[in-house]
């Protein structure tokens, strides 16, 4: 189910799946969409990098079908 952290994060979740189909290095992708500088914590800003693009892979592979069941009837 989406939580309402995924819908606030929405954006962020767009943002890391077009990062990754363009090839971007991780590190770059967490300092400029997660504002984390791997520089400081390369362990903390990897484990949110990779967590929040499996989410962002889940929402776009099975996640989307509960965002279609919350887009109201248009009849």
């Amino acid at each position: 189910m989406l939580t309402p952290y995924d819908y606030e994060h929405f954006g962020t979740y767009l943002n890391l799946l077009v990062a990754d189909a363009d090839g971007t290095d991780w590190r770059e992708v967490s300092r400029i969409v997660l504002r984390i500088d791997p520089m400081q914590d390369p362990q903390r800003a990897w484990q949110i990098y990779s967590s929040h693009l499996a989410r962002a892979v889940w929402m776009s592979q099975q996640g989307h079908r509960h965002l279609l069941g919350d887009i109201p009837s248009l009849h």
